[in-house]
């Protein structure tokens, strides 16, 4: 299995820190925030990682290297001076991916969650891992059914931890399901993949589970202060 690391984001609210390192690089107890993910994606038998780049991309691979450290082949995806956002990043990482169900996991988020856990493949589309509201978001993303169905809307809901695994397929029609959103007429395109995700769940295509550990999305220094305590 392959596996897609998000690492493209300017992390505009980390600044001043990520005015020189991109966040994805900063350190949480001793270690860039990426190798958390890199280590726990060879554990789970991963062994290619493409982690996609633009905001100060040149950091990455002086850094990373070839992932060779972690028993990993490291590849990267420039996306230009400008990131793609989460859709258009995955969709421009499809060639380096293949064809074969892969896991995604966005680069600025902490965790303890266990990769062996997730499936060899999703039943339908994709299976996203869920975490309980944070403060920065009480009102939740995603609503899962206990039959292990995910809902775009519906009560008890949860937070989309920013890992899940993923058919390409889901990408065979994105252009319907982004519509008219700006930057889909772009060469290369920039979209979210949420919209994509919503219409795969109307369809009945996504499953998941709810993660009970340690999460944060570390969006903020104080985020990252506090993991460091």
């Amino acid at each position: 299995m392959k596996a897609l690391v998000f690492a493209a984001g300017k992390g505009e609210r980390m600044r001043p820190l990520t005015d020189t390192t991109p966040k994805p690089l900063l350190e949480v107890r001793g270690k860039p925030l990426v190798a958390w993910h890199l280590e726990r994606l060879a554990a789970r038998g991963v062994r290619e990682v493409v982690l996609n780049a633009s905001w100060l991309a040149q950091c990455f691979e002086p850094t990373l290297g070839d992932g060779s450290r972690w028993g990993l082949r490291l590849h990267y995806s420039y996306e230009g001076p400008e990131p793609l956002e989460t859709g258009g990043g995955m969709l421009h990482a499809l060639p380096l991916l293949g064809e074969e169900p892969f896991i995604a996991i966005n680069g600025d988020i902490w965790c303890d969650y266990d990769f062996a856990r997730l499936p060899d493949e999703p039943a339908g589309l994709a299976h996203l891992v869920l975490v309980d509201n944070p403060g920065h978001n009480p009102e939740g993303d995603f609503a899962l059914q206990p039959d292990g169905q995910v809902l775009a809307a519906g009560e008890s809901r949860l937070t989309f931890s920013g890992i899940g695994i993923y058919r390409p397929a889901l990408f065979a029609n994105w252009r319907t399901s982004i519509g008219a959103a700006a930057g889909a007429e772009l060469d290369p395109p920039r979209f979210r993949l949420a919209p994509l995700l919503r219409a795969a769940m109307r369809a009945g295509a996504v499953t998941g589970e709810h993660h009970r550990g340690a999460w944060t999305d570390v969006g903020t220094p104080e985020r990252l202060a506090a993991l460091n305590r």
